[in-house]
């Protein structure tokens, strides 16, 4: 069973939420440093991600156009200045993604190791399908738009919506022959609710799946993902986490009017906004180096589709690094959303 359109617009905001940018572009001084993007070991894997990594769905067109220009300056800005993660699906943009980064890369011009691609598949336009045929032709399709060889991480997408005995015994078997014949180089899953990877992570294998990619609880009002981390840690599984922002609870713009959240964690998120806008804070820069900080995740995916969005996520980044974040008023925001702390909604599971 599909779910209903407010879940498909729902869980388009994952890896590369547009959302996780928009608020980081208002202007605020920052203190340029001469230092780079901090890397980070992801699992057992020994890929070494940018802890900023690059969300290409806005490349797909999914929030507004983007020209081949601005696609391929963005992605050549991020590279420049350290961003070695790049993340898309087949989904994004009905495949556009997938076409605009590939072209985005490929005109980089630099050794394929030099980064480091994940794509999805599983989920479509056209809707959800984790059969073992399915999946094997996605990844055929993925290259050829992406314009590689291989990928280094494929990700079973949103699996939340599929079923997930079918996952564990269909899917990944499936994708495990994939990396056999040197198409993809390791194994990833997806999903909103924390439960879908414990249920999957104990039911296959040790080490057959290599990386989580967890959205919207890791941010400043919901960090329920950092209990899972023991226990990730103990299947060797490398986490990466998206949605700094909350799907725009945590921007000035404000989320959408389809978001999930409850009218309490909405107000709440409201005046935590208006409370960084009245000190001259930018809420977003704030949630994402409070994201950036927990040096347990590998990296934190941010939608971007220009040269100053890329600017901006990398120069808080450093900023972390090299100054630190804002302790202060961090705690201030904590603080007003104390009462909704780790107040998730609900997204259906199909076993």
């Amino acid at each position: 069973m599909l779910p209903t359109p407010s879940k498909i617009f729902f869980t388009l905001l994952t890896s590369g939420s547009s959302f996780q940018s928009h608020a980081l572009t208002s202007p605020e001084p920052m203190a340029l440093q001469p230092a780079s993007l901090e890397l980070r070991e992801l699992g057992n894997t020994g890929l070494k991600l940018s802890c900023v990594g690059f969300g290409a769905s806005p490349l797909g067109n999914v929030f507004g156009p983007v020209s081949d220009e601005d696609a391929i300056a963005s992605v050549g800005e991020a590279f420049r200045r350290g961003i070695n993660f790049f993340d898309t699906s087949p989904y994004y943009g009905g495949t556009l993604s997938e076409k605009m980064l590939g072209k985005s890369l490929k005109a980089l011009g630099v050794p394929r190791h030099k980064y480091i691609v994940s794509t999805k598949c599983g989920r479509y336009v056209e809707g959800f399908d984790f059969s073992a045929d399915r999946v094997t032709r996605s990844i055929d399709e993925s290259l050829a738009r992406l314009q590689l060889d291989y990928v280094d991480i494929l990700q079973c997408h949103d699996i939340e919506f599929g079923s997930l005995d079918q996952v564990v015994n269909e899917t990944i078997p499936a994708l495990q022959k994939i990396k056999e014949a040197g198409k993809i180089r390791f194994i990833g899953i997806t999903g909103l609710p924390l439960e879908v990877f414990t249920y999957v992570l104990d039911r296959v294998p040790p080490g057959t799946v290599d990386v989580i990619l967890s959205y919207c609880h890791y941010s400043i009002n919901d960090s329920t993902l950092e209990d899972l981390l023991p226990y990730l840690k103990n299947k060797g599984v490398g986490v990466i986490t998206a949605s700094p922002l909350a799907m725009g609870l945590l921007t000035e713009r404000g989320p959408p009017e389809w978001h999930p959240a409850s009218p309490e964690l909405k107000s709440a998120c409201q005046a935590a906004v208006a409370h960084c806008k009245e000190k001259g804070k930018n809420i977003s820069k704030l949630a994402l180096q409070y994201s950036l900080s927990n040096k347990d995740f590998s990296s934190v995916l941010v939608g971007m589709n220009s040269v100053g969005q890329v600017e901006e996520n990398v120069a808080a980044a450093i900023e972390v690094t090299t100054v630190g974040k804002d302790v202060e008023t961090l705690s201030e925001v904590e603080a007003i959303l104390k009462p909704v702390k780790n107040q998730t909604w609900p997204s259906g599971i199909q076993h």
